[in-house]
């Protein structure tokens, strides 16, 4: 719990109708309004939801003026503002908030957003602000906060017609809503939906973040220390039965895209031609899929082994350490998350907004469009595990994604002991490099499988 940044943020009064914080009235009319620069990353028709916000500010106020500035990713935003090219305000990912702490390039926003009535209290997740706690202060404003959930075709996983051939099927709840699935249930709908023809099942990427939330939901752990890690965690006991289970599934080439698919497209791709049947993602994929043609989705839950668990994706909302109108900034970003202003992003589809009562309402649910069931990115919110700070992030995933890639895909037997070993040691070299005068582990070029190929 964020103790130092929410205690002094839960106003008892209801916040006030309308898009957001009044503008502060400073200055003579006659002045020259202040410059205030605010910089998002994302795509076209996000980047467009922001120039709105940006808009709809500016003309509440003549005392100052908001520009923005974007970038394609979050990674390009990074790298402008740890070399010193930082707006005012900016929008960032929960996974680089260690590097930027640690370059002191933020300024906490706890008390200058108190002070402007945002209520950190019952409006916004409790799991969003919390990822953006660092050093006992609120570094930045969650403005997002979007969990892994599984899409699937619902032509191609129909649960009245599983049911009627026996397949294992989720049961729905006191509503009617099949809103959790077993490990099980989910490969029964691979299998259903691989029956016939080219069509495939399933597809997981055989990443760190694919993986993860398999992983934690069987007991296993990603890595060896929530906080300071210095290992991956996939030789536990735990972790190796996760995976244990969930491989059955996820190497079972009569469930996942062939080779010769996956050449000519990409899983998103295959899913949007009706050619696979489910895959794993987050929010932004939904506009995309929305113009997919004869394609109907919906979303499931990420599938349970023992707990419920996932992974998420979560942006916030930052002040620069290097700003000259923090004031000003600030007020932006208070508007920024209110109601009117949280909502007009929302409508485009890509984002889960952290501000719940915009999470809750037809704006993000949207009831006449897809996914029907929506509700389920809010209800997993509450399963979501964070990662700890990684620096060496992108070293990390470029030094165990090989084993991770064989481990998922390739023939043969796999003997999951020895290439598990292989991946923890792989990332002691990046989490905890040996002294010079050892010699690093370096990546084996064997197969993990230990029989040929079959």
């Amino acid at each position: 719990m964020v103790a130092l940044a929410t205690a002094a943020c839960t106003g008892d009064a209801d916040p006030e109708p309308g898009p957001g914080p009044k503008p502060t009235k400073t200055g003579k009319p006659t002045d020259k309004p202040r410059q205030v620069t605010f910089g998002a990353y994302g795509t076209d028709e996000e980047v467009a939801a922001f120039q709105s916000v940006v808009d709809s500010f500016n003309a509440t106020s003549t005392t100052r003026q908001v520009t923005l500035k974007s970038w394609p990713d979050h990674e390009s935003a990074l790298e402008d503002v740890l070399a010193g090219d930082a707006p005012d305000a900016f929008l960032t990912s929960r996974i680089d908030l260690g590097q930027l702490v640690n370059a002191e390039a933020l300024q906490p926003v706890s008390l200058l957003l108190d002070e402007r009535g945002v209520d950190f209290g019952d409006r916004f997740s409790r799991d969003a602000v919390d990822a953006f706690a660092m050093n006992d202060d609120l570094q930045c404003m969650a403005y997002s906060i979007s969990p892994m959930v599984i899409y699937y075709n619902t032509k191609l996983v129909d649960w009245d017609k599983m049911e009627r051939r026996d397949y294992d099927v989720p049961t729905p709840n006191a509503d009617g809503v099949r809103d959790r699935w077993t490990l099980a249930e989910f490969g029964d709908a691979a299998r259903f939906a691989s029956r016939r023809g080219d069509r495939r099942g399933v597809w997981i990427d055989p990443t760190l973040q694919g993986l993860a939330p398999f992983i934690y939901s069987g007991g296993g752990q990603v890595f060896d220390d929530d906080r300071e890690p210095t290992s991956l965690a996939f030789t536990d006991d735990g972790t190796r039965d996760a995976l244990n289970q969930t491989l059955q599934i996820l190497r079972d080439s009569t469930l996942t895209p062939t080779n010769a698919q996956l050449a000519r497209a990409t899983p998103v791709q295959l899913f949007k031609r009706g050619e696979l049947a489910m895959i794993a993602g987050f929010r932004n994929l939904v506009p995309q899929l929305r113009d997919a043609e004869k394609l109907d989705f919906d979303v499931m839950p990420m599938p349970t082994i023992n707990d419920r668990a996932t992974v998420g994706d979560i942006t916030g909302l930052c002040l620069s350490a290097d700003s000259k109108v923090t004031g000003d900034a600030a007020d932006f970003i208070a508007y920024a998350v209110s109601d009117a202003a949280s909502a007009t992003v929302a409508k485009t589809g890509y984002i889960v907004p952290a501000n719940t009562e915009v999470a809750s309402s037809d704006d993000f649910l949207a009831p006449e469009l897809e996914p029907a069931d929506a509700a389920v990115y809010n209800a997993s919110i509450r399963y979501m595990v964070v990662p700890p700070f990684i620096d060496q992030r992108l070293e990390l995933i470029e030094a165990v994604t090989p084993f991770l890639e064989r481990m998922v895909t390739a023939p043969g037997v796999l003997d999951l002991d020895l290439v598990t070993e292989q991946i923890d040691e792989a990332s002691q070299a990046i989490l905890s490099p040996p002294d010079e005068t050892e010699t690093p582990t370096e990546t084996p070029t064997d197969d993990p499988s230990d029989s040929p190929t079959e």
